[in-house]
């Protein structure tokens, strides 16, 4: 039998497979890193670079105005947009449904402006889906299922939170 001790003096760093590791950002960012004899390389992941993050930041959507539902998150364009800041945690506890109000009445707000809205979080898959979701639930009468599969047709990527998502389940607006 052998030992470690036998199997580590074995070791050889050549017998090792090359590896690629999916790494994600506290902001939701994806890359790959991979390394090789004299460093690592970090490479882009394709399939999820538009995770989360706008690339297209030219105005040709005619957004007015930006419902910031992120943690931490300054509104950085206020000569250009009108804002509103709901700070909602993206944590299971938190009750996404004591904040649906506020947030739709900004949504309406702009709408009678004849407004466009940004709804934005910090990885745009959690929060700003589930107030969407809410709002379609209690101003256009939709049930969950049906909120959830327009909003995810709309964004692939979404994925409330277990605690919002149970919530917004059970949301009778």
């Amino acid at each position: 039998m052998h030992s470690l001790a036998q199997e580590i003096q074995g070791f050889s760093k050549t017998k090792l497979k090359k590896q690629s590791t999916v790494v994600t950002t506290v902001l939701g960012r994806r890359h790959i890193e991979t390394m090789d004899d004299t460093n690592m390389h970090e490479n882009e992941d394709p399939v999820m670079s538009g995770c989360g993050f706008v690339q297209d930041t030219s105005l040709d959507l005619q957004v007015s105005h930006v419902l910031n539902v992120a943690y931490g998150v300054k509104n950085s364009f206020p000569d250009l947009f009108s804002y509103k800041t709901v700070t909602i945690l993206d944590i299971p506890e938190t009750d996404i449904t004591s904040y649906l109000q506020e947030c739709s009445q900004f949504i309406d707000q702009a709408k009678t402006e004849s407004g466009v809205v940004l709804v934005h979080c910090n990885a745009g898959v959690s929060r700003a889906a589930s107030v969407l979701i809410g709002y379609l639930m209690d101003r256009e009468g939709l049930g969950f299922d049906e909120a959830f599969a327009l909003v995810k047709e709309a964004r692939p990527s979404i994925r409330p939170n277990p605690g919002f998502h149970e919530q917004l389940k059970n949301y009778k607006p």
